[in-house]
């Protein structure tokens, strides 16, 4: 079980064998990272061509109308949007700005300072998001959760909350 750091945030191993070399993944390190990145890509890949096909929905797009309709008011900061995913500023502007286009969002000047946007979810993404959520959760699904029992789920879970929380503690100090 891994122990966070003294004031690093960051996880320890005990028993890490004498002579490790930092440049070189030992082999629990290249089994655990290796297949975090062959599930995420493959899947993501998958999950993104379902869209597509019984969505007319990019994976960001998606994600975008997702992450809108959890905040109770339906809207957030593009910034923040592009925070909680993969894309940049800019390419989330970008994404915002195609699902406007669709009529799925609308996009306005930020009251709090003037100098950010704001996208705000419609009732016909809303509708859009229903109708594509309904299958996209299916397939995940099928895909991927119902290989796992509840309690590995939990544990799935959790583990990932940790690397996020880090990541997210990570970014902010990179960032001072």
């Amino acid at each position: 079980m891994s122990t966070p750091a003294a004031g690093h945030g960051k996880s320890t191993r005990p028993g890490r064998a004498a002579g490790h070399r930092p440049e070189v993944f030992s082999e629990l390190e290249r089994a655990a990272w290796g297949g975090l990145i062959a599930i995420q890509g493959g899947l993501m890949r998958r999950v993104a061509e379902d869209l597509e096909q019984n969505s007319r929905l990019t994976h960001p797009e998606f994600e975008v109308l997702l992450r809108l309709s959890w905040r109770p008011d339906r809207r957030a900061r593009i910034q923040d949007l592009a925070g909680q995913s993969h894309l940049t500023r800019s390419g989330m502007s970008r994404v915002v700005e195609r699902l406007e286009r669709k009529g799925l969002v609308t996009r306005s000047r930020a009251m709090e300072d003037g100098r950010g946007a704001n996208a705000e979810l419609t009732p016909a993404g809303a509708d859009r998001l229903a109708g594509a959520a309904r299958h996209h959760i299916a397939f995940v699904r099928r895909q991927f959760l119902s290989r796992f029992r509840d309690e590995e789920l939990r544990t799935l879970a959790a583990l990932l909350a940790r690397a996020n929380e880090a990541s997210r503690t990570d970014q902010n100090a990179d960032h001072m």
